[in-house]
């Protein structure tokens, strides 16, 4: 999915029929495992995971940090499922609304250091007739809350105002993330936070935790790199399902529809954007969600549409003609742009980077290649029509944090999404593929999807022949 500067709020609040049927997937778990806890991942990493992330934070700051999670207001639809702002559940794997935590700087003495920084886990009180409606939620009540969540201190959330009040007392600052002024300006909770924050404590000077937590997503864990694998294999799944049934008289609806039916039976919580499929001129439109265009013969359809798994998304997308073959022109600019992709994968390694220029830079790479190949029907280079950046982090965000001018390291996760758009030929093609970065060079996570137009015809034929002889069968 392009775009450095956009930032989806449907990654919070996608309305559709993803959420309705993967609500309804979450009950159906629920009620086999014996035990209900609404709103929870279908899976997250150990208690372990997340207090290892807690400390190497609390190593980094010299005052508390404070932070909110989500309060489960954000958003009125009724087709809205609770997912927990990105950052709290990075460091907490807490996914139900109204929390809070307190994170004390790591001890400086090598005796106290033994016993790790303190931190709390704020949650709502227990509110049986709420529940009734909305499911069984955690509260500090519950037997066993330390060992579930993983913090020695669990408390109320009405107590938080008064540990702020009290450490304020003894602090000179708060860490925090404060809104920002860049691309949307964050989320309304953020300065919620922040107002909050000034009026318990109005001589504490707050200051911004954001990047810290920022600069260690962008490193994956173990854990974090399986989520991404099963979101890339339900996307997969997914655009395969797309390459089967595309055909002329079709809506982009309707396959979208199908996208996210699969993503849902294979267990995806939500999609990781609002889904994208734009045929013929939509598919010079980067970020074309309508999904409102009946697909005619001779289309080139856009298909950049990934699961979200346990949080996670992932980012992918195909460019697919409608009748299932390329024509020349197709085939020419689809080419184009693959081979600008393999031009990247091939210099893809630690210590490259996303930026848009420089000898380390993997984006001029893959920009050199279209300025080199290919005209426009004026005869002029394609590069004018490649209109964003080669790629971004992914991770519980389908963008993540990262500086696309930093060095790339192991253990990153990104997108190679190279892209031509020509308004006047109603014909835009993006290849897009989820790479981890290894010690060496890469791996492509999801290289089982073919890229290959030959590959993609044969897909694409071989669904046509059996549609055909399933309706021979009904005559």
């Amino acid at each position: 999915m392009p775009g450095a500067l956009f930032k989806l709020h449907s990654v919070q609040v996608y309305r559709g029929c993803a959420r309705i049927l993967a609500a309804c997937l979450c009950l159906a778990v629920g009620r086999t495992s014996g035990v209900v806890h609404a709103q929870e991942r279908r899976d997250r990493e150990p208690n372990s995971v997340y207090a290892e992330r807690r400390a190497r934070l609390a190593a980094q700051v010299d005052c508390p940090i404070v932070l909110w999670g989500l309060t489960g207001r954000e958003e009125s639809s009724q087709s809205y499922v609770f997912e927990q702002e990105e950052n709290f559940y990075y460091l907490t794997g807490h996914n139900e609304e109204g929390a809070g935590l307190i994170i004390l700087p790591a001890p400086k003495s090598v005796g106290d250091a033994a016993h790790g920084a303190p931190e709390f886990l704020y949650l709502p009180a227990k509110n049986p007739q709420k529940e009734r409606w909305d499911g069984i939620r955690m509260s500090p009540a519950d037997p066993g809350i330390q060992a579930r969540t993983g913090f020695a201190n669990v408390k109320l959330f009405a107590e938080m105002r008064s540990e702020v009040e009290s450490l304020a007392k003894n602090n000179a600052c708060f860490h925090t993330i404060l809104p920002y002024d860049k691309e949307l300006g964050g989320y309304p909770h953020e300065k919620e936070v922040v107002d909050w924050l000034q009026q318990a404590a109005p001589q504490i000077k707050q200051k911004d935790i954001r990047a810290q937590i920022g600069a260690m997503r962008q490193i994956k864990s173990a854990g974090e790199i399986s989520f991404l694998q099963r979101a890339i294999d339900l996307s997969v799944d997914s655009h395969l399902e797309a390459m089967r049934m595309m055909r002329p008289g079709l809506y982009e609806y309707q396959v979208a529809a199908k996208m996210v039916e699969t993503h849902a039976m294979g267990g995806s919580e939500a999609e990781g954007y609002a889904p994208i499929v734009g045929a013929g001129p939509n598919s010079t439109t980067l970020h074309y969600d309508k999904l409102a265009r009946k697909i005619e013969d001779g289309d080139m359809v856009v298909l950049d549409v990934g699961a979200q798994y346990s949080g996670y998304s992932a980012d992918i997308t195909r460019t697919l003609p409608a009748n299932g073959k390329f024509t020349p022109r197709q085939r020419e600019i689809y080419n184009v742009v693959l081979g600008a992709q393999n031009a990247a994968l091939a210099a893809l390694k630690p210590g490259m980077d996303l930026c848009q220029k420089g000898e380390k830079s993997v984006s001029k790479i893959a920009r050199d290649y279209i300025n080199s190949h290919g005209k426009d029907l004026h005869g002029k280079s394609l590069g004018q029509y490649y209109i964003h950046g080669l790629g971004h982090n992914i991770g519980l965000n389908v963008h993540d944090p990262g500086e696309y001018c930093k060095a790339l390291e192991p253990g990153m996760v990104v997108t190679m999404e190279p892209g031509i758009y020509i308004p006047e030929e109603n014909l835009g093609v993006r290849i897009e593929d989820d790479v981890l970065i290894t010690a060496t060079g890469y791996k492509l996570l999801s290289g089982r999807l073919p890229r290959d137009t030959a590959e993609i015809e044969k897909i694409m034929a071989q669904a046509a022949g059996r549609r055909e002889e399933a309706n021979r069968g009904k005559d």
